[in-house]
């Protein structure tokens, strides 16, 4: 019997992608639950032995539009609580702050998207998820960011404006607010929804750059997503 990840899927064009391929070829079990299509967030991760909250477009807070996200702010508060192995990207990362005492808004500094090099903090260097890729590149595509970080929080590395772009929430939670699950294809298609009359100049540069940075940007957060499996408990039964 393998370990089960929960899986929290906001939008059909934000799928788990290269994390799900590379979990699925560790032998990972993956439930997902898509919100957007009204499947039910549980109150719980139940049998599970991990949990993963995706990205997407809406804010941490837009319960009118998507109302699934207070459920799912719920778990991720209960999923801490109980040190369940908890990973958050982008938006998860937003929600998990929000769920812990945090804030959220429009980062004063404009929309943040492309590659961008990860610069770790002191408590970065060393974290058992992140020590090593101070420098790496990572897609980003957010208007939100973290404003007010959690009580108990921990900055694990931060952007150019030096906003948070990684924390870690307790022993086993961390949020990210880049995307390491993001391939050149799925970066594509954010672009294509976000300019329905067509791509500009200005994001063909930018998906080419995340295109240059593909083999990068795998071998970084496959070993990224090898050492979240690695904190998966024993499934039960075995």
């Amino acid at each position: 019997m393998s370990s089960r990840l929960l899986v929290i899927q906001h939008e059909n064009d934000a799928p788990a992608a290269w994390l799900g391929q590379w979990w699925n070829d560790l032998g990972l079990g993956l439930t997902v639950v898509r919100g957007h299509l009204g499947e039910v967030v549980p109150d719980t991760v139940g049998d599970h032995d991990g949990l993963v909250v995706l990205g997407g477009a809406m804010g941490a807070c837009d319960d009118a539009v998507a109302p699934w996200l207070a459920p799912t702010r719920a778990l991720l508060a209960d999923a801490v609580a109980r040190e369940v192995p908890t990973l958050g990207v982008c938006l998860g990362h937003q929600l998990a702050s929000v769920a812990l005492g945090g804030s959220v808004g429009r980062n004063p500094s404009g929309r943040t998207t492309g590659v961008v090099p990860v610069a770790l903090t002191d408590e970065g260097a060393s974290d058992p998820l992140l020590a090593g890729v101070d420098g790496a590149l990572a897609v980003h595509y957010n208007d939100d960011v973290v404003l007010e970080v959690p009580e108990g929080a921990s900055v694990l590395a931060t952007l150019p404006d030096g906003r948070p772009q990684a924390l870690r929430f307790g022993p086993s939670a961390w949020g990210v607010q880049f995307h390491p699950e993001t391939s050149p294809e799925v970066y594509g298609a954010w672009l294509r929804w976000d300019s329905p009359n067509g791509i500009t100049a200005e994001q063909e540069a930018l998906l080419a750059q995340v295109t240059a940075a593909r083999e990068h940007l795998q071998s970084t957060w496959r070993v990224f997503a090898q050492r979240f499996a690695a904190l998966l408990p024993a499934p039960s039964g075995v």
